[in-house]
């Protein structure tokens, strides 16, 4: 089948192309997580250090003008890709070996330098990737399109989910077990994911299509300069009616969910001594990586028909609600300490089922707020404050597990759910279309 006949479909594309928009974001931000643990750094500098890891997501209103005004969206996809390609070549070689003395120096993070460069790197291309990738969405299908495929396109980014954070955990923790080298388990699950990834990009340069209207925007006139375009990006997004209330609400309705995304895994993972479950490798990657991104989809999927059915408007309150009350079910795992997998299954699953449903009236929330002529950037914006939402708590989560204990942490969590009931009351949503 030729290259026309391919890009005649979005099927055969939006699958592909959130299933890579994916992949990156769950490496960086979940699964360096569980690495990192799992080769002995201590949970407050794993945290402070993943979490720098969201700085990109979150600067990169900086040069989300660019992708409008230089290039086309196709062309940033395509160089974006082949650049993430390259990194996790290079993360194969990166990755310290026992030889090196990482765990025994007593100080681990430092044998990660060239590690956590390359992460960088793919959080900036993962970063630019989003972007265009959003803006290619809204300008290669029309409106029946988008309302068709988002749902498809969300499927396929919680696929990438289960792949990154069960399929390649679960692989790294049979690997584990079978090698007896856990950066050698490691190194060869980053070789897994740099062939596949090399695979899918290699797709996408037949497989993208080249819609008319895919340009660069010249706001302004034939005179306009990068710099005009640039400004009136950031202008037009700040003058919008009640941008500092929606600056708010996207910097505090997922405050719960910041501080317990980053210490979910080392929970799981830590010894009963530490206050943990103990669990090994290949199971977080089976309960939280696989059952919990099914349960995370079907939030996800149910929220979004009830948000379709009963508006934005209607939805918000419910949604806050799911969205913080199952964080209770991480106080039970840690008072009960429970060693029957199906419990610790069933919770994992509640929560997740409640953030990927309260999760639904955020991201509705952005595109509501992105709408005008520079939805791409202005979108870029709002997801930039998302991962600022996720940066700055996560980044204190360690030190403050590490000083509270898990039991008081999950404490915390559950008292931090007043802020999403604080930015939820503040907001108003008018004239939905």
């Amino acid at each position: 089948m030729n290259k026309t006949s391919i890009s005649r479909s979005p099927w055969w594309w939006v699958p592909t192309l959130y299933f890579a928009e994916g992949i990156p974001y769950f490496i960086v931000n979940n699964i360096s997580v569980t690495m990192f643990t799992r080769m002995g750094v201590p949970n407050g500098e794993m945290a402070l250090f993943t979490s720098l890891l969201y700085l990109p997501w979150t600067l990169k209103p900086l040069w989300s003008p660019a992708v409008d005004i230089l290039k086309t969206k196709r062309w940033w996809i395509l160089a974006m890709q082949i650049m993430m390609s390259v990194s996790f070549i290079l993360l194969i070689f990166s990755i310290p070996h026992p030889s090196a003395g990482m765990i025994d120096s007593g100080t681990p993070v430092g044998m990660f330098k060239f590690t956590l460069i390359l992460f960088i790197l793919t959080a900036f291309a993962s970063a630019t990737h989003d972007i265009a990738a959003d803006g290619f969405y809204m300008i290669a299908l029309d409106q029946g399109q988008q309302s068709f495929f988002v749902g498809i396109r969300s499927t396929f980014y919680r696929l990438s989910s289960i792949f990154g954070q069960g399929v390649l955990v679960v692989i790294a923790g049979l690997l584990e077990k079978r090698t007896g080298n856990i950066p050698l388990a490691w190194t060869l699950t980053m070789a897994v994911t740099a062939v596949i990834f090399a695979a899918v990009t290699l797709y996408h340069t037949f497989a993208i299509p080249s819609p008319s209207g895919d340009r660069t925007v010249r706001s302004g006139g034939e005179n306009s300069t990068f710099a005009s375009g640039f400004g009136n990006a950031f202008i037009t997004f700040f003058k919008k009616p009640g941008a500092l209330i929606a600056i708010v609400f996207m910097l505090l309705y997922r405050l719960p969910e910041a501080f317990l995304l980053k210490m979910v895994n080392p929970f799981l993972l830590s010894s009963a001594e530490q206050g943990g479950l103990a669990l090994s490798t290949s199971t977080v990657g089976v309960i939280y990586g696989t059952i919990g991104v099914i349960a995370l989809t079907v939030g996800g999927i149910a929220g979004g028909m009830a948000a379709s059915k009963w508006g934005l408007k209607k939805s918000l309150w419910p949604m806050a609600a799911l969205m913080t009350l199952p964080c209770l079910t991480f106080v039970y795992l840690s008072m009960a300490m429970p060693h029957n997998l199906l419990v610790i299954s069933v919770c994992v699953a509640v929560e997740q089922f409640g953030y990927g449903f309260g999760f639904t009236a955020y991201m509705l929330y952005m595109m509501y707020f992105s709408e005008g002529e520079y939805k791409t950037s202005h979108y870029a914006i709002c997801t930039a404050f998302m991962a600022l939402s996720m940066m700055i708590p996560g980044a204190f989560a360690g030190y403050l597990q590490e000083m509270m204990g898990y039991r008081l942490f999950f404490w915390m969590v559950i008292v931090c759910c007043l802020g999403t009931v604080a930015v939820t009351k503040m907001i108003k949503v008018e004239n939905e279309s």
